[in-house]
């Protein structure tokens, strides 16, 4: 009886085997041939952007002016205005482009600084293109613009059934946002392009931060932005999507919102915001720093690149030794066996080590709360402060740390972290084993006691009520509110159901993957 179990086990293996094999030549992507890796050209020398950054940069060589995007109306007037403003260039690059109103009204601005001449490129990670094939393929197939896909999926119709036969490739995904205008000036940090990201409409709303920068750091996103643009694991989309089936679906899928309020609300954003008008005139508030863009390889999308490449390696370095404090903002917190352990020895030598994720209610990706739930009573015990982010308190969010926001059911989408109220990074790095290992991320590492010292100040002031501090009492975990002190001994946001999926995911080895 077991050998005759152990003879069908063989067989399911060998035949599910073939299976895959057979997937992958019959669904196989199309070779990347005589394909033409342009280059990001010079920096503008007209328009008004050139003129008023050129007077500037006038006595700050060498240095990166910065300004903090917190609100999400801001960061989403910021996008759409530069790429008005283009008169040359613009290279942009995501991890996530939704088929919702921001996501058309960007790609409608990408189209018409097309049709005025200004070259457009576009890197998308294709895991985050559904529905959008038309649209995408008619910006391509413009004389002025070009669009690339990283680790594009074998099937289009059914993108998901492709992890099924080509899982390892697939499960590497470029998690990079940088939009670069006129290589003059670039916004990069955690915000994906979709509404929620924008901080308006009905969506689910994420607490996030951008940063625009000008100055030195800009060529190096520029020049970072060619090596992905090259990559081998980069595919024109022409090969994968084929020609352009229609001309107007940028048009048309915009068309479904004439009548939308939401449509109303942007349009009103971008009247009343002055963030570019300001940046043009020259007065647009600018802190002159050092800062340094920290990026993976892009050979780490083939699981090719090498450990001293990686980003978590590099920033390491650059960040050097943490003297005093470290406070950190991750909605993803994964810290695994490597991180407990830099959790441990920073607390050893007396650092204060603060860090705030989402709760299980705010969170949206439950197998990576389960994976933190896994490490976080060996994180407390270490003396690590944890605070998770109240989905009913993100309205509350210090407007000086992140920005405000107007919905109640906010989930924590932000990256950064300071160090020694001497410096501070932004940008769409994780901790978990994701952003470290599999994913490909970017950010800038910032000079900057003012900004710092904004995200200790969050910290010191316990976010403004806005999350749950979390502590042992005894074996157990208690939420506490830092205002009322008010005690919870349940998970806030679970039921007995969840709380077992939590810890049944929490056995599983899957870290790895989270």
């Amino acid at each position: 009886m077991i050998a005759t179990l152990i003879k069908l086990l063989i067989g399911l293996l060998l035949w599910v085997g073939l299976a895959i094999v057979a997937a992958r030549i019959v669904f196989a992507l199309p070779r990347v041939q005589d394909r033409i890796d342009s280059t990001a050209l010079d920096p503008a020398d007209v328009g008004p952007l050139a003129a008023t950054l050129r007077v500037r940069a006038r006595g700050q060589e060498g240095k990166t002016g910065i300004a903090m995007l917190r609100d999400g109306a801001d960061a989403f007037a910021a996008r759409i205005m530069l790429a008005d403003a283009a008169t040359a260039s613009i290279d942009a690059q995501y991890y996530i482009w939704h088929d919702d109103l921001t996501g058309y009204l960007l790609l409608d601005a990408l189209a018409r600084a097309a049709e005025r001449g200004v070259r457009v490129r576009l890197l998308l990670d294709d895991n985050g293109t559904s529905r959008l094939d038309a649209e995408l393929a008619e910006l391509d197939a413009h004389p002025n613009a070009e669009v690339r896909l990283y680790n594009p999926f074998n099937l289009r119709r059914f993108k998901l059934a492709s992890y099924a036969f080509d899982f390892f490739r697939l499960n590497r995904r470029m998690h990079n946002k940088s939009f670069t205008i006129d290589g003059r000036v670039t916004i990069l940090g955690g915000r994906n392009i979709g509404d929620g990201y924008f901080g308006t409409g009905p969506a689910a709303l994420y607490v996030d931060l951008d940063a625009l920068a000008v100055g030195r750091v800009v060529p190096e996103v520029s020049a970072d932005f060619d090596r992905y643009w090259a990559a081998p694991c980069v595919h024109p989309v022409g090969p994968i999507l084929g020609q352009a089936r229609r001309d107007g679906a940028i048009e048309d899928g915009l068309a479904h919102y004439a009548d939308d309020p939401q449509l109303e609300e942007y349009l009103e954003i971008l009247e009343g915001s002055e963030i570019v008008t300001r940046l043009s005139a020259g007065d647009l508030d600018l802190e002159w720093t050092e800062a340094a863009l920290i990026s993976d390889s892009p050979a780490k999308g083939e699981g090719a690149a090498r450990r001293e490449d990686l980003l978590s390696a590099r920033l390491l370095k650059a960040v050097a030794r943490i003297e005093s404090r470290f406070d950190g903002i991750s909605p993803y917190f994964v810290p695994g066996r490597a991180g407990a352990r830099a959790f441990k020895a920073l607390r050893k030598r007396g650092v204060s080590v603060r860090m705030l994720t989402n709760s299980l209610e705010a969170t949206d990706v439950l197998p990576v709360h389960a994976g933190y739930t896994s490490k976080r009573g060996t994180l407390l015990r270490r003396g690590v402060k944890l605070y998770e982010l109240r989905r009913k308190s993100a309205s509350r969010t210090p407007a000086d740390t992140l920005g405000r926001f107007g919905s109640s059911g906010a989930s924590l989408h932000a990256k950064t972290f300071a160090v020694d109220g001497k410096r501070i990074f932004v940008g769409s790095f994780n901790f978990d084993p994701r952003s470290t290992m599999l994913n490909t991320e970017m950010g800038l590492l910032i000079e900057s006691a003012a900004f710092a010292g904004n995200l200790h100040d969050a910290f010191d002031r316990e976010l403004d009520g806005l999350a749950w501090r979390v502590e042992m009492d005894g074996l157990k975990t208690v939420w506490i509110d830092p205002e009322s002190g008010e005690v919870t001994r349940d998970e806030p946001g679970t039921t007995f159901a969840r709380r077992v999926v939590l810890r049944v995911i929490g056995w599983l080895p899957v870290e790895w993957l989270l």
